[in-house]
């Protein structure tokens, strides 16, 4: 294609946003007077601003950040824990080791806390009780989950209730575990209960039932998204594997 067709539709591209957005028409000359200079200057001024300050920008620059220096988040925490050993610094610290899957390094953290006013914290005590998880402690997330539970009534949440599901299926208390997955289902944001309670059922020769779970995920993830299908890939993946088996 030849250049100055590109430079045109180019142009146009920019001229379009210009009405599109808002932006000052003056825009609209520099444009076109200038199609080369003035096209870049209006993408780096206005274009590539507007990116940056946005949900999708703030995403990316932290995708890459992540790529580019994957360990800086847990430098940071264990900087700011060591100047100041707070319940807070502890949680973000907690968070970084439950992510690097030392899962020991964080119960140690999360239990070291777990005292005084805070002994009884339910955001360290849900930490916690994901460290047991991880290191496949089912007995102690659950023995976790209820403490959270009888001194904090009203800060159980729908991952609490996971966690606790998982580690009664962990158990091998398969039909209390589908009980919880069956009430997890009818309120959790994502498919990944769905997932569970598919493969216990399978598990317990219920083959239609579970073909038929795997399949309203697929048939949610095929109406969300493409953000939806970013957050729950694994799970989403799954669901359609199974479907074609």
């Amino acid at each position: 294609m030849p250049l100055y067709i590109v430079l045109i539709a180019i142009q146009l591209a920019l001229v379009i946003h210009v009405l599109k957005t808002g932006r000052a028409t003056t825009w609209i000359f520099i444009i076109l007077i200038f199609p080369l200079i003035g096209g870049m200057a209006y993408f780096f001024v206005e274009v590539l601003s507007d990116f940056k300050n946005s949900r999708t920008g703030h995403s990316m620059r932290s995708e890459v950040s992540k790529t580019l220096n994957p360990d800086k988040g847990l430098r940071e925490a264990s900087r700011n824990f060591s100047i100041a050993r707070t319940t807070q610094n502890a949680l973000t610290l907690g968070d970084e080791l439950l992510g690097r899957a030392d899962f020991e390094g964080a119960k140690d953290l999360f239990k070291e806390h777990l005292a005084g006013v805070h002994a009884n914290d339910p955001e360290l005590l849900q930490g916690l009780a994901k460290a047991h998880h991880g290191l496949h402690e089912y007995q102690e997330v659950i023995d976790t989950l209820n403490a959270l539970k009888k001194h904090n009534p009203d800060r159980t949440t729908a991952d609490g209730h996971l966690l606790y599901a998982r580690a009664l299926e962990g158990l091998g208390h398969d039909d209390a575990a589908i009980s919880e997955y069956e009430t997890l289902v009818t309120y959790y944001s994502g498919p990944e209960p769905l997932c569970h309670l598919a493969r216990l059922l399978r598990k317990r020769g219920e083959t239609l039932r579970a073909h038929g779970l795997y399949e309203e995920v697929v048939k949610k993830s095929e109406m969300a998204g493409r953000h939806y299908n970013k957050i729950y890939r694994e799970w989403v993946a799954l669901a359609k594997r199974e479907v074609r088996r």
